[in-house]
């Protein structure tokens, strides 16, 4: 029997079962950096028994200051099992071995999906508000996002645009980054290029999209990567010489939360610029 079905069976006989979640639970463990975020920002401090080691990092964390002496783990089984939590909150693709022991033991667990667009931005903050018995704070977050969102000036004409991230991964049409490049008033021309998903876009097919922008993420100084080679390429470089790439951290738009009115707000900036 694996390591991890073992511990799991002495889990069943040696622990006590879980408390049964209250309206605000006292013991909260994310699971992924999406649910990190989202619990940093709505719950107490003493609420949260452990957040992932991805959420104080400030390259990829949006949260990275709040995190800061909280307990972290890095999801196995028995890390959450001696937590003994009482709210669960895990991702779409969060290792389905250890949400399915987790739901086995009886351990409430929430499972986030990827929101393909804002009002999907927005039923996840009030769900994870309503599992936190936060309410107030969801709402007062939804509040704000949509403020900012309204305060942005949109792009005067709707400009073709071109994401190529990391190994010219692009976005896909129908996904939460579509609708934010739609949001500041952008065409997204991946849908013309044949990427109808996160496929990789080639460099001809980017030279030849004619878009009038091209997003590519913020580069960390001092951390090259072999996924960034493409912007070395002389056909990468002759678009940006035509003043047209505008760079975006990573991390405002890896997770759906308040973060992501920046990312429109930018994009509409390049636009006018």
């Amino acid at each position: 029997m694996p390591l991890r079905s073992v511990l799991g069976a002495l889990a069943l006989l040696i622990l006590p079962p879980p408390p049964e979640t209250a309206a605000a639970p006292a013991r909260v463990v994310s699971m992924n950096l999406c649910a990190d975020e989202l619990v940093l920002r709505l719950a107490d401090r003493d609420q949260i028994a452990a957040v992932t080691h991805l959420a104080g990092d400030p390259r990829g964390s949006t949260v990275a200051a709040s995190a800061a002496g909280l307990p972290v783990m890095r999801g196995l089984s028995e890390e959450i099992v001696a937590l003994r939590p009482d709210l669960v909150i895990a991702g779409a693709f969060t290792t389905r071995t250890t949400v399915g022991m987790l739901k086995r033991l009886g351990f409430p667990v929430l499972e986030l999906r990827v929101p393909a667009d804002l009002d999907g931005v927005r039923d996840q903050i009030r769900l994870v508000a309503a599992a936190l018995g936060r309410e107030a704070r969801g709402s007062a977050m939804i509040a704000a996002l949509d403020a900012r969102l309204a305060a942005i000036e949109p792009a005067p004409r709707p400009l073709r645009t071109l994401v190529m991230r990391p190994n010219a991964f692009t976005v896909a049409p129908g996904s939460l980054g579509d609708a934010l490049i739609r949001a500041a008033g952008l065409t997204n021309v991946a849908a013309e290029i044949g990427r109808d998903g996160f496929g990789q876009v080639p460099l001809e097919a980017a030279a030849l999209s004619g878009a009038d922008l091209v997003v590519v993420d913020e580069a960390e100084p001092g951390a090259p990567s072999l996924a960034d080679t493409v912007s070395h390429h002389p056909v990468f470089r002759a678009i940006a010489r035509g003043g047209r790439v505008v760079a975006i951290p990573n991390r405002l738009w890896t997770c759906p939360g308040p973060q992501i009115a920046e990312v429109v707000e930018r994009l509409a900036e390049a636009a006018r610029r």
